[in-house]
């Protein structure tokens, strides 16, 4: 059973550059699997694998192309999934990108 709202659950601080009372877990779904991948609790991640599954989050993953070394080495070795299935691994930007603090 999904909450009504992400934002009953997820930190406010995840979505700093969009309003959570307006998100939607369906069609907001690859910028809510996305940014508490990169920037959410243990407790968050638990939530949305309950609420889309490893894999549903899996094949959103493959096609993002810009997950840190550390993100994607998460979802590869959780779902023993090859690195080079992923878009971000075999695409790499041409400028580099800010160092994260």
């Amino acid at each position: 059973m999904q909450p009504k709202n992400p934002s009953e659950i997820l930190s406010k601080h995840l979505f700093w550059d969009i309003n959570p009372d307006t998100l939607d877990w369906e069609i907001n779904k690859k910028t809510i699997i996305i940014r508490v991948l990169e920037r959410g609790t243990l407790e968050e991640w638990n939530c949305i694998v309950k609420i889309y599954s490893l894999e549903n989050i899996t094949e959103i993953l493959k096609n993002y192309r810009d997950l840190n070394p550390i993100d994607l080495n998460f979802i590869a070795t959780i779902t023993l999934t090859p690195k080079e299935n992923f878009r971000c691994f075999n695409t790499k930007l041409s400028t580099n990108q800010h160092w994260i603090y």
